[in-house]
């Protein structure tokens, strides 16, 4: 018998080492901060006859396509090299997390900084504002011009909002061609 990760109740016929998504974050994420970035979620799904594992990955700086190939190849290696899905076959599949990724973590919060968000208060009130900074203790908003700052025990999430057509501080108003 082995535990489904999704539901918490005993399941039979898995095979043999097959393990949770606790599991598998410990054996990724050492694996994925060596290559420089921080492991945002794993997934397993059942696709026909294999699983797919989606490994999601991120860094201050983003995540490049070069970033994701080396990332994918030390990630299969230490899913090659132990248990972790057992013996039946898998795709593996390594990205990065979209625009509607929830900001939860201080890193998310920082590495949001210049974006607009709508954020979420403990209290259920919701307020919108661009990210002026954000440390391990809490996140300046710019609210209407008002800098808000907010511990992040205040906050219970945030969400980037899609600008279009925003410029940036140093684009020039005027004759665009």
């Amino acid at each position: 018998m082995s535990v489904n990760a999704d539901s918490g109740r005993a399941q039979r016929g898995r095979g043999p080492g097959h393990q949770t998504r606790a599991a598998l974050v410990r054996l990724l994420e050492p694996v994925i901060a060596e290559t420089g970035f921080d492991l945002e979620d794993v997934l397993v799904t059942p696709a026909g006859r294999r699983r797919q594992v989606r490994v999601i990955v991120d860094g201050d700086d983003g995540v490049s396509l070069d970033d994701i190939a080396v990332v994918s190849q030390a990630v299969s290696a230490a899913l090659d090299d132990s248990d972790a899905m057992g013996s039946g076959p898998y795709v593996l599949e390594v990205t990065s997390p979209g625009v509607d990724r929830p900001l939860t973590q201080p890193r998310h919060w920082r590495r949001a900084s210049g974006r607009l968000v709508r954020a979420t208060l403990s209290g259920g009130e919701e307020i919108t504002g661009r990210v002026k900074a954000a440390d391990e203790e809490a996140v300046v908003l710019d609210t209407d011009g008002q800098e808000r700052r907010l511990g992040h025990d205040e906050l219970t999430r945030g969400l980037v909002q899609v600008e279009f057509n925003r410029r940036g501080d140093d684009d020039p108003v005027g004759d665009e061609d």
